[in-house]
């Protein structure tokens, strides 16, 4: 069967031979009989992918040894709850520096636990834009200083991250971690839900620094305090072991293909393509992030005209595109280049759309 050129912003695409490899084993994991979401998670065939996976994440993304990482469930959205339960103590704020929507659903599950504060926004602007650094203000009584490392609804991304001495900061790197390399070690908290470029959804990587653990309170339920899931190895309860199997067949597809340099460099390249695409095409595909702030993991662009638009999609589709329509809450569109999206599928994404260009051009 052919396969579509997947360019959905998540669940996204999968690497073929992550695919393939786990069909071949998926009723018979290594030759044992039984497939791996068959597996008791206190056996010594699970353990093995669950310690690979913690391994390897440490290796690709240079994580050093006194961080906790952490498989979790329930998604970034439980970590929006979390953070600020287990680090907002009374007579502190949560400091939260607004690029999109999920910065702002973070925002609001704080307000619910304690206090917070806005240290900068890039609202006024319709989020088409990442703040410059000198902008963010800080406080004393900041627990934390949280962000979003790239939002996927507007297309933006951080290109640098702030520095300040006094503040930890935490970030949500859901759509582009393990796409580029990051400064694990300016962050005192990294959580990334799976589903855009390590894996199925389903489960959700922490990433700790150890010295924060000493900020939690004792009165938290035990599924949502971090020490639960650093003392059981996130073994506490049953996680989700078919996804991290997943996971730790992604990363080792990303050590094969050269690790984190080789998949940026690479991403650049198909970043380029599309980008180049839309600027030369005289206005007709318009941009809507700011230059300086575009990602390179989600393309957002419009064309001239909501008719024109929907005549795009319906022929992009029709072509085996799939996944190109914005996000609801702003509509447009919009391509996502995970990892695991080939080149080619986005040499063939400007193919069309120069031939949509010619038909259609006014």
């Amino acid at each position: 069967m052919e396969r579509r050129y997947n360019f959905n912003a998540g669940p996204s695409a999968l690497p073929q031979e992550v695919l393939d490899h786990a069909q071949s084993e998926l009723l018979s994991y290594q030759q044992l009989g039984m497939s791996i979401m068959e597996f008791s998670h206190r056996s010594k065939e699970y353990q093995k992918i669950h310690d690979g996976a913690n391994e390897l994440l440490r290796e690709l993304l240079n994580i050093p040894d006194d961080y906790e990482v952490l498989f979790l469930q329930g998604g970034a959205s439980l970590q929006f709850s979390m953070i600020p339960m287990n680090f907002l103590s009374e007579g502190q704020q949560g400091n939260y520096v607004i690029t999109g929507s999920w910065a702002q659903k973070a925002l609001k599950e704080a307000e619910k636990i304690g206090n917070t504060f806005i240290g900068s926004s890039s609202q006024a602007d319709d989020f088409r834009s990442i703040p410059d650094l000198g902008t963010i203000k800080y406080s004393d009584q900041d627990a934390y200083v949280h962000l979003t490392s790239n939002n996927t609804i507007h297309g933006t991304q951080w290109k640098h991250f702030p520095k300040n001495d006094q503040s930890r900061f935490i970030a949500d790197m859901s759509s582009d971690i393990l796409s580029r390399s990051l400064p694990v070690d300016q962050f005192s908290l990294i959580y990334a839900g799976a589903q855009k470029n390590l894996g199925p959804a389903g489960v959700t990587v922490v990433i700790l620094k150890k010295d924060m653990l000493k900020n939690i309170p004792d009165n938290l339920p035990t599924m949502l305090d971090y020490r639960t899931h650093v003392d059981k190895k996130s073994l506490y309860n049953t996680p989700p072991s078919f996804a991290i199997y997943m996971l730790s067949l992604v990363l080792q597809w990303t050590k094969n293909n050269g690790g984190i340099q080789a998949i940026e460099k690479l991403n650049a390249e198909k970043t380029n393509l599309l980008y180049d695409t839309i600027d030369g095409s005289k206005g007709f595909y318009n941009g809507t992030a700011d230059k300086l702030s575009r990602s390179s993991m989600n393309v957002t662009f419009r064309l001239p005209g909501k008719e024109l638009e929907e005549l795009f999609l319906k022929e992009a589709e029709e072509e085996g595109f799939v996944g190109l329509k914005g996000h609801r809450s702003v509509g447009g569109c919009r391509a996502s280049l995970y990892n695991a999206v080939p080149i080619e599928s986005v040499h063939a994404l400007c193919d069309f759309m120069h031939t949509f260009h010619h038909k259609h051009n006014i």
